[in-house]
This record gives structure tokens, sequence and C-alpha cells, in this order.
């Protein structure tokens, strides 16, 4: 799946430190030669490092076994320099990284605006975005790319598609597509524009529970976020998932947990150096700007562990301040702040430049080994919110209410290596048969309840044909493949709240979070019911636990 489109570079992404100062006016280094001032300003001789350094290469240049370039030598040390800081998040990106960079954490792109997956081996649009060109040229869900410009599309990958639709804003791109029931292929003329896609998503479900998706913290989430929740109307709660949001902007974050915190509220405490400026690192702290959105109504924030960075930075102000329910699992711990600064040639370099604290003080960065394992720590703080309510440190937020993820039964487990052995694309299987029902349910049928019965049998007998026995297409089995087509059908109907309320029977903390918001009466009465069904994660064998104090 890939969305259309190409990456429009606005302002340098910076993730809420200072600007950078000067960088425009840094002098750059001539191929193996010394600028007469050094970076960061030093005027004056060069040090015996930097010549060593510029010495170095030209005698692997000039006397090396293998041959390299000038620019492949300077990649090789722009590498070796970055990899020796030891930060594990410490990157020089390439233009086409920076771009995709760019794409993921705006959500901006130049393009159509459609949503395009391989489906029973053609290239098919599976979404239109609203207000976008091709909603306005009147492409549809299921038309088919026949071919972009003056090539047929046959034998394209999703990757294919994408790369001839993409292009410059104010251009013009041919998009031929095939539709069901219309014996010719159809051109399409379209100027490509700057799409936005939203990092949100809002539904209405079981009739009284609000719930919003964040899946990244992008520009403009917050304004995505408060739009919402100024049309709560009839809520009894609110959920606010963040689970496998990888974080995003910290200054987005901010914005985000001030919607639902009081003027003056801290929010966070970062700690870093300010740029260009040498010495021991400052504590910044960022306070609440606005009154709340929604004082009064429960709310519940779900996070596991790959919610990480600026979605942390969310659940951790509003769990210290008491405004929000934290269910899941423990998150990734990703307590420390990188920059993104533009380079020459179209680059960025990404470098770890803070870290940041929850409002009670909390770091909650959880050191790793070189292969990504946690190392968990001897001792663990102990926080005490305003309510009260005792809060359990070690990094990443741990949950006030613990429930961990769903997992397959051992006969869905051996559905799933069979499939694997038969060499049947599982997902896709289940996209494209719910696609086709959906496509005819558009056609003038009623949204049915449920996965029709009929097509069900129909997948299973697919399944069945492609080599699956049938004792391992168990009633357990079954109800499971019925459980993702109906999801599917429903997400490819538009109808998300349906999606979610089917999700719910195997999502358990979704599930958790509805119940308790439609048995509580206020946020008190929410954490007291939340604390008689469990509570956080209990804390690694042989931990001391240290109570804190507020700010340390």
């Amino acid at each position: 799946m890939a969305l259309v489109g190409t990456p429009v570079l606005a302002t340098p992404a910076e993730a809420q430190q200072r600007p950078t100062q000067g960088q425009a006016d840094s002098p750059a280094f001539s191929p193996f030669t010394l600028p007469g001032t050094l970076p960061g300003g030093a005027r004056g001789a060069t040090t015996e490092e930097s010549e060593v350094f510029l010495s170095t290469l030209r005698v692997i240049r000039d006397f090396g076994l293998t041959s390299y370039t000038e620019d492949e030598l300077w990649e090789k040390a722009i590498e070796g320099l970055v990899r020796e800081l030891g930060d594990p998040y410490a990157t020089v990106l390439t233009r086409r990284e920076a771009e995709a960079f760019e794409e993921e954490s705006t959500g901006n792109y130049a393009g159509i605006g459609v949503q395009i997956t391989e489906l029973n081996g053609e290239v098919t649009i599976t979404a239109v975005f609203r207000n976008t060109p091709a909603e306005r040229e009147g492409l549809l869900v299921g038309d088919r790319i026949a071919g972009v410009n003056d090539e047929t599309a046959e034998k394209w990958t999703v990757e294919d598609a994408s790369r001839r639709i993409r292009g410059e804003p104010g251009s013009t791109v041919r998009v031929v597509i095939a539709r069901e029931g219309i014996s010719q292929p159809i051109p399409h003329d379209i100027r490509r524009e700057r799409v936005h896609i939203p990092a949100v998503t809002a539904e209405r479900i079981f009739d009284d529970v609000e719930y919003v998706l964040l899946d990244r913290v992008a520009r403009n989430s917050a304004a995505e976020v408060d739009s919402v929740i100024r049309n709560l109307n009839g809520a009894r709660g609110l959920i606010l998932d963040l689970r496998r949001n990888p974080g995003g902007y910290l200054d987005e974050s901010l914005r985000l947990a001030d919607l639902f915190l009081d003027r003056g509220d801290l929010l966070a405490t970062t700690k870093a150096r300010r740029a260009g400026q040498p010495g021991e690192p400052e504590h910044e702290p960022a306070y609440a700007r606005m009154a709340p959105r929604v004082p009064d109504i429960p709310m519940i924030v779900l996070v596991d562990g790959f919610s990480a960075s600026a979605s942390e930075i969310v659940a951790g102000a509003l769990q210290d301040h008491d405004r929000a329910l934290v269910i899941g699992e423990r998150t990734f711990g990703k307590g420390t702040v990188q920059s993104v600064v533009p380079l020459p040639a179209g680059r960025l370099m990404r470098i770890t430049s803070g870290e940041w604290f929850t409002p009670l003080g909390r770091s909650l960065n959880r050191p790793r080994d070189r292969e990504g394992r946690v190392i968990e720590p001897d001792t663990i703080s102990e926080y005490t919110t305003p309510q009260g309510r005792r809060l359990v440190g070690g990094g990443g937020v741990a949950p006030d209410l613990e429930i961990r993820t769903d997992t397959l039964t051992l006969g869905e487990q051996q559905f799933i290596v069979a499939a694997v052995e038969a060499e049947i694309p599982l997902a896709q299987r289940i996209q494209e048969s719910a696609f086709a029902v959906a496509q005819d349910t558009r056609q003038g049928g009623e949204v049915p309840d449920g996965f029709p019965a009929a097509a069900l049998e129909s997948f299973l007998s697919g399944l069945r044909a492609d080599g699956i026995s049938a004792d391992v297409l168990t009633d357990e089995v079954r109800d499971y493949l019925e459980w993702r087509l109906e999801v599917t059908l429903y997400q490819r109907l538009d109808r998300g709240e349906r999606a979610l309320e089917a999700q719910s029977r195997r999502d358990p903390a979704l599930a958790t979070a509805v119940r308790l918001l439609r048995e509580s009466r206020d946020q008190r009465d929410l954490f007291a019911r939340a604390l008689e069904q469990g509570g956080p994660p209990q804390p690694p064998a042989g931990a001391v636990i240290v109570r804190a104090s507020a700010g340390n």
C-alpha cells in the first residue's frame, strides 16, 4: 500500500528545539582542503586533529588498494563520525531519505490524493482522499490503474505506479483507469496539488464513546484533535488511542497536552544545550497556555510498547495531572529529543539534542543495549499524583491498568504457519475478499451485519483449494478469519465505527476502555474502577522501589 504524492518541503523539521542559527553562513569544506573558518566560528590556524583527518583522507585516496572518489570518502567519513557519537538516533539522511522523512512527519504530499494497493494482481485505488484532485476528477475506490501518461501498467507494482504518478505541484499527469462495467479505459488529466493526509481518525462508537486515533504526532495534529473534541455532544467519555504511535514533533505534542490541561499546568521539561553554545545543558519548562477544552468528560489513553517519543509526552502529561487513565502496556521509553537540522544538497541531520521529563519529573527513557534490548533498572522510582495516585517509574509510561495485546491461539498460529507453507498471501486475500463484498454493497446493497456467510464460505473454499487441510480450518480458525474479514469489510466501506466495534471483540484494551467509560460517573470514579480491576505492571524481580518527590 502506498500514498501517491511527492513530499512538500516546507519549513525545516525541528523537534521543539531553538532554531539553529547560522546554518546558511557556515562555510563548506572544499574537497580535502581546510577552510579559513572552522565550523562553529573558530578562526585562525587549523588544529592538528583536523590536519591529520584531511591528510588521512588524502592517503586513502592516493595510496589505498581500493580506489574511492572524493565523494565516497566524504560519505564514509560522515558515517564514521556519526557512528562514533554513540547516539542511536543520529544519522545524516540522503536527499531521498529526507523527502521520505518530510512525508512521514508532516503528512504533506504533492500528488493527486489516492491510496493504491495491489489487489488480484492489479494496482487498485483503495482510498480517495477528500478535497483532493482525484476526488474532484471523479476517481473511485475500485478503479484500477491501467496506465500513466504514455505507459501501460501491465505487471506494475504499487511502487511503479506511485513513482510515475508523483510529480511537482502544478504539473499535470494523465492517469488511465479501468472501471468495472466500462469496456474502455478512461483517461484523466489531473493537475497535481499539495495534499495533506490527516494524522487523526475520529469515530463515535457504541453510540456514546468518542474514539480518537492519533497515528503520528505530525504537524497540525493538535488542531485536528481540537476540531474533534469541540463536538463531543452526547459522549459519555473520550478514548485517545496512541498505540503504535512512533511520535513526531515535540512542540506539537505539547499543544496536544495543552488541549486537556489547565492554563499554567506544567506540560514537560526539556534538558538541552543552547544551540551553538558550549556549557552544561539547561532545563526549560513548558506550560499550558489555554483553558482545557473538555474539562469534565472522562478520558482514557491507550498505549502499547510501540508508543514512543512525542506520544509518550502526551500520555505522561495527562497521567501526571490525573486528567486521563492510561490503559495498555508500558510504552517504548524514548525520553530523548532529536533535532533535525538542514544540510546542503537537500540533506538533513538528525541528532539527539536533549532529554525530556514529565510534569512530576519522570525521565521515561529506557536504556537499551546495542541490539535494542531493554536494560532493566536496579532501582525504580515511584511518584504520587495530585490526587494521590501512585505512578510507577522505570522507563516509559507505565499504564495505570495493564492489559496486554491479544495473542493468537495455538490453533490460529498453526493455521498461519500452514498458510505460509502453502505460500498463500493471507493478508492480501483478506483484502481482496473484503474489497469484493464492499464493491457489491456500494452498487446498491445494504451494509451487511457482519461478513456475509456465502462470501466466507467462498473464502474458505479458496484456502482449501490452495492446500489448507480441513483439520487446520477448525471452528476457532473460522471465527478468527470471519472477524478479520468483517473488520476489513467495514474499513473498505468507510464505516470506521463498525470496524472498531468489531475490532473490540479481540482488542481487550479497547473493550475495557469502552466498558469503564460507560460505567463511570466522572474521572475519579474511572480511576477507582480501574484500580479495582488491576493496576500497573509489576516491577522487574529484585528492583528496589524508591519514593520520589515532584521534580526529582
